[in-house]
């Protein structure tokens, strides 16, 4: 399979190693979501203005998302840009709107060349005329890639999401083709946005916030959380790595008795029995 390279930096050795450790060492998720997040906090810890946080932040996602493509991860989630985002200095959108618009423009060959899907979820209606026109021909150059795909939430909460299958179930049962008594967990799960792909293993948040702020909610219920204080702009594929090895070492239960638990209880069970 072909080297991936979207930093247009050769892979060294030792990440090399790093991968195959992690590989080796555990089940590497399907599906990471990341809550990007420290932009400007970062910025201003450096005394500059917010978006060079967010142009930084792109160097980022690049990284990100080349390691993930060369560890075997199949779909990555970013939360690029949430609905209460709007609510900030028009300056400040402006300027991420821009950044947008090239970073798109940019990079779109370069994923296509390393055989990485573009998608998006959310209210892209909302934006400015041209990141719509550069999104539409990045997701349509990309759209048989099928090493990994990367899907940008753009104007997206997850509020608007469930509201918007319940609209469409609450149509398809007064239309006569759904029976109420036929909706569950996996009927909405079918009208959410992310109806295609599986729901994420690992959700990442940077910048120490313990908070989902309206991310993914139906999709997280089952997602393993990792919070760590680094900022987006500094989080690169180490932080990555530290990510992912946590996951590994947990015991995902899904509310269920874990396995040895369940042993000891029945061997307990049995003892009980035994005369």
């Amino acid at each position: 399979m072909k080297p991936i390279s979207l930093t247009n930096k050769e892979q060294n050795s030792s990440d090399k190693e790093s991968q195959s450790t992690l590989i080796d060492q555990g089940a590497i998720p399907e599906h990471i979501a990341i809550i990007m997040d420290g932009n400007g906090r970062w910025a201003k810890s450096r005394g500059n203005i917010r978006s060079y946080g967010h142009k930084v932040g792109v160097d980022s996602v690049r990284d990100i998302t080349e390691a993930c493509a060369q560890i075997g991860v199949k779909y990555l989630t970013l939360y690029a840009f949430s609905t209460e985002n709007w609510g900030r200095p028009k300056m400040e959108v402006s300027a991420l709107m821009r950044l947008l618009a090239r970073s798109l423009r940019n990079e779109a060959e370069n994923l296509n060349e390393n055989n990485i899907k573009l998608e998006t979820i959310g209210q892209i209606d909302r934006f400015p005329k041209n990141c719509q026109r550069e999104l539409r021909e990045a997701i349509d150059m990309t759209k048989d890639n099928d090493r990994l795909q990367l899907c940008l939430a753009l104007s997206y909460s997850g509020r608007w999401d469930i509201t918007e299958a319940v609209k469409e179930l609450a149509q398809s049962v007064k239309d006569g083709e759904v029976d109420p008594e036929e909706i569950d967990d996996e009927i909405i799960s079918a009208h959410l946005s992310t109806a295609d792909i599986p729901d994420p293993e690992l959700i990442i948040r940077t910048s120490g916030e313990y908070r989902i702020s309206n991310f993914l909610l139906w999709q997280l219920a089952y997602s393993e959380l990792y919070i760590t204080e680094t900022y987006w702009p500094d989080f690169r594929r180490d932080e990555l790595y530290k990510a992912i090895q946590s996951f590994q070492q947990r015991e995902r239960r899904f509310g269920k008795v874990s396995e040895n638990a369940q042993k000891k209880s029945s061997s307990r069970y049995v003892q009980e029995l035994t005369p």
